[in-house]
């Protein structure tokens, strides 16, 4: 016992002893929604969220790109895609009816939570850093063609724009809207360029049918 008095305790031996040990606190919210025991009262009220769709919201919330609803099925533990998509949408009618600031979209084949579109100018003040997806008028112009000729080959595109495009290529793909997409077939096997999910996100679209008709383009420019 002297021995042991000379030395402190450190590690394992000071953690194993009863009286460092912290006291006893609530689980988080999540954990409490998973590990409700039988019997425990059940959320009341008309927008209260159970177990499951606790679950999906908190994914939502700290998914970071859109979730495909197989994917949401699994991280929620789910029974599939089906049941991931239902309570998504009920999610999205609890935001509608308590005027939250929030909104659950469907965009580039998944589920994503995003702030209301008329908070922008605010939240905007408050975002720093981070990847500049601002572009230029040619980088818009060819970032149009490839997404309505997609695949498309650098030679095709130039013929549009009537200009050489590697440098916009170039930038394009290094923000991640733009990928290679194959090889043509023809001498040489040129390489074939389309967007990306990345794309579609950024441009809210579920899928490249969202795109807008020719028409649509030119009467509203």
């Amino acid at each position: 016992m002297l021995v042991r008095a000379a030395f402190p305790l450190r590690g394992p031996e000071l953690r194993r002893r009863p009286c460092q040990l912290p006291r006893n606190h609530p689980l988080p919210a999540l954990y409490r929604y998973q590990l409700r025991l039988p019997g425990q009262a059940a959320p009341q009220g008309e927008l209260a969220r159970d177990a499951k769709l606790a679950l999906v919201e908190a994914a939502l919330l700290a998914a970071d790109e859109p979730l495909p609803g197989k994917k949401l099925a699994a991280v929620a533990g789910l029974a599939d895609g089906n049941e991931a998509r239902r309570l998504v949408q009920k999610l999205h009618d609890l935001y509608e009816t308590d005027g939250t600031a929030f909104q659950v979209e469907e965009v580039a084949g998944g589920f994503q939570l995003f702030t209301r579109p008329e908070f922008h100018r605010w939240l905007v003040r408050f975002k720093h850093g981070g990847h500049d997806l601002r572009l230029t008028g040619m980088a818009r112009e060819t970032l149009a063609i490839i997404a309505y000729r997609q695949p498309i080959m650098r030679a095709d595109i130039e013929a549009v724009r009537g200009v050489q495009c590697g440098d916009i290529l170039r930038l394009l793909m290094e923000k991640g809207l733009i990928r290679i997409a194959g090889r043509h077939d023809s001498l040489g096997r040129p390489v074939l360029y389309g967007t990306t999910k990345k794309f579609l996100q950024v441009f809210g679209l579920r899928t490249l049918k969202d795109l807008p008709g020719v028409g649509e383009t030119r009467q509203e420019s």
